[in-house]
């Protein structure tokens, strides 16, 4: 064999192969053991933890080693569909410090002998159904610097009066969603360590006193601060160090003016969230707020605030979310909220704004969402708005919004939601209304619009076309309309914003004055839930609707549609509101092809009979009788233009509206009340 020169860098390579030492580490025999026999307890724990078999540390998943003496310092098995009791054997490993076995599915209390683990530096219990309060064998872990129980609703119980001085070390205590009852010890009021403090969601009740710590975070949102029935103001001197970064007080009973101390902050530090939501605060919003130079999101909404918006909120140039929604504020937008160029989201529906929408606002060009439903707002939409071009959610409902619609809606190309309804918009509808890839929910409800409507574009929305089998939602949820905007701040004190929008798939033009055929396109969309095209002055006749896979409610009433019933509609196991009433349908309704679900949604069409048991057709006045006596019993079904009406941002049920919307109509129904 002839050998080949050996060059300076293999020999290296070859130096370094047999130098490395090998990264095997055996656990020591005492807490495999005990690391054993808790898996042994498990249900299934071939499936759960299959790779804990031999010695070698490394190879056992969740688990670290010491690398000189193989003790275990460290368990992490979170989200491992984990279940039943914890054995006590883990108790046995001495030199643990970190154990983690969140997101899973524990159900029992938690043990007392974690109190022997001395060692331990973080314990994460969170999300699972430990239940039994905590045990005060809990107060010997004296060198704890993060405890963190929340996500388990059956601990309940009061906070241990120990919680705030059983460690010197605590930096963080997260115990939200626990059912924890009473008050905040005093003890956690003194925790010099503590900089992180999350109680969010449970049952505590009082007054909100000082913290004498510099918190980083605090959170007690959804609680019960307010005892005895009091509503009970936010102390003077509450926290707001220089070092807090977020503050959560959201559903609790705080009320009184919101204290201008909270913007009391350095320049180079300062809050990045605030959250006050849903409280009982009143009076103005603090004109101090516009000085927290690095704020990111500001929740006030659901409160008693009145006053205007302050002028110099564009002072916030990192502010990426504002909700001042379901308040009591008058004005207009303040012009200089162009200068927080990097909102998101601009949420201001419900309360007593008005004004013209300023041409201005194309500045916010990365703005998603902008709610100003439910004011006073009018004018026409500028045509400047094009420059949103990252709109996704846009909700204009319930002003008194005017003029025609423009091709600046064309250029917000990520349109998932679009609701003008109850304005005063009018002329034609656009030839473009149902370009949109995305679009999700149309309602341009109760506006004034005439002309044909324009034909669906099936190169166009990929939602409307396309039915989506896994979703199986019971119409009572599907008539919420729900959008929530969340927040997750990371270790560089930089927020980052989902949203999560709750939303029918559904297009409403009822309640304006549109006539001509209905196109035949709208028909043939298997995603679409909701179709109403109700109270207008449509006629011509009914496709089948066999395609409309997808279809929950379809209120086509108070037109003037004719000929025919669609044939079978069985295979439209998702349709649960019907109703083609008050039109001018003619021949027999087939009880056997899915129409006998919905015996009433037929009134008020004279030359429609329904199908007997017999096989039969009663006669039209037959029907007729039993048209009007339905729409008598049936008024308070969520049915006709009332299952259309939604803001995004509001959740409700729906109610019926009835609306006679023709001199036909309304000297039909007199006839038959008679």
């Amino acid at each position: 064999m002839v050998m080949g020169h050996t060059t300076p860098l293999t020999l290296l390579c070859m130096i370094l192969l047999f130098a490395t030492p090998s990264l095997s580490i055996d656990v020591h025999p005492q807490d495999r053991i005990s690391l054993s026999l808790f898996r042994s307890s498990l249900p299934n724990p071939n499936q759960s933890l299959p790779s804990w078999v031999g010695s070698n540390c490394t190879s056992w998943s969740g688990i670290t080693c010491d690398s000189r003496t193989g003790r275990v310092l460290s368990i992490n098995l979170t989200s491992m569909n984990l279940s039943g009791k914890i054995h006590p054997s883990l108790c046995h490993l001495s030199y643990l410090n970190k154990l983690g076995l969140s997101h899973n599915n524990f159900t029992a209390p938690l043990p007392e002998c974690f109190g022997n683990l001395l060692n331990l530096r973080a314990i994460d219990l969170s999300h699972n159904r430990f239940h039994g309060g905590i045990p005060d064998s809990f107060m010997r872990l004296r060198h704890l610097t993060e405890l963190v129980f929340s996500g388990n609703p059956g601990l309940g119980g009061p906070l241990p009066a120990w919680i705030g001085n059983f460690s010197a070390n605590l930096e963080k205590l997260h115990l939200g969603f626990c059912s924890f009852s009473g008050g905040i010890p005093e003890s956690l009021l003194y925790m010099k360590s503590l900089k992180y403090l999350d109680l969010e969601n449970n049952l505590l009740f009082g007054n909100l006193v000082d913290f004498q710590q510099p918190l980083v975070l605090l959170n007690l949102a959804s609680n019960q601060f307010a005892g005895n029935h009091l509503k009970y103001r936010i102390y003077p001197r509450l926290v707001f160090s220089e070092k807090l970064l977020v503050l959560d007080l959201s559903n609790n009973a705080l009320s009184g003016p919101i204290p201008s101390k909270i913007a009391e902050t350095t320049d180079k530090l300062g809050l990045v969230l605030l959250d006050l939501s849903h409280n009982q605060f009143s009076g103005e919003i603090p004109v101090k707020i516009t000085e927290l130079k690095s704020l990111q999101a500001l929740f006030l909404s659901h409160n008693l605030l009145s006053g205007e918006i302050p002028a110099r909120i564009g002072n916030l140039t990192y502010l990426q979310v504002i909700d001042l929604s379901h308040n009591s504020l008058s004005g207009t937008i303040p012009f200089s909220i162009v200068g927080c160029f990097q909102l998101y989201a601009l949420i201001l529906n419900n309360n007593n704004l008005s004004g013209v929408i300023q041409p201005e606002f194309d500045a916010l060009d990365i703005l998603r969402i902008l709610d100003i439903s439910n004011n006073r707002f009018s004018g026409a939409i500028p045509l400047t708005l094009a420059g949103c071009k990252s709109l996704e959610i846009v909700d204009f409902s319930s002003n008194e919004l005017s003029g025609s619609l423009n091709d600046a809606i064309t250029k917000w190309t990520n349109l998932r939601y679009l609701s003008l309804a109850q304005n005063k918009f009018s002329e034609n509808l656009p030839s473009w209304l149902f370009t949109f890839n995305a679009i999700e929910m149309m309602d341009f409800s109760h506006n004034k619009f005439t002309g044909f409507i324009p034909d669906i574009n099936f190169k166009g929305s990929l939602i409307f076309n396309t039915r989506n089998v896994t979703v199986n939602e019971p119409l009572v949820a599907a008539r919420k309309v729900q959008l929530r905007v969340s927040a997750v701040v990371s270790d560089s004190n930089q927020l980052s914003f989902t949203y999560d929008l709750s939303s029918m798939v559904g297009i409403d033009l009822s309640s304006n004055s549109l006539h001509g055929e209905i196109p035949r396109g709208l028909f043939g969309l298997s995603g679409l839930e909701y179709l109403n095209l109700s109270c207008n002055f449509l006629y011509g006749q009914l496709p089948g609707l066999q395609k409309m896979q997808s279809l929950k409610a379809l209120d086509l009433s108070h037109n003037s549609l004719s000929g025919h019933i669609p044939g079978n509609i069985s295979i439209l196991q998702d349709l649960s509101i019907l109703n083609l009433s008050y039109n001018c349908f003619s021949g027999c309704v087939p009880q056997k092809q899915g129409y006998g679900r919905f015996p009433g949604a037929f009134a008020g069409n004279p030359d429609l009979c329904m199908e007997s048991s017999s096989g039969l057709c009663d006669d039209g006045r037959t029907q007729s009788a039993q048209g009007s006596t339905f729409r008598e019993d049936r008024m308070d079904d969520p049915i006709s233009v009332g299952i259309f009406f939604i803001s995004a941002f509001v959740s409700f049920d729906f109610g019926v509206v009835v609306l006679f919307c023709s001199a036909r109509a309304r000297n039909y129904i007199l006839q038959t009340k008679v």
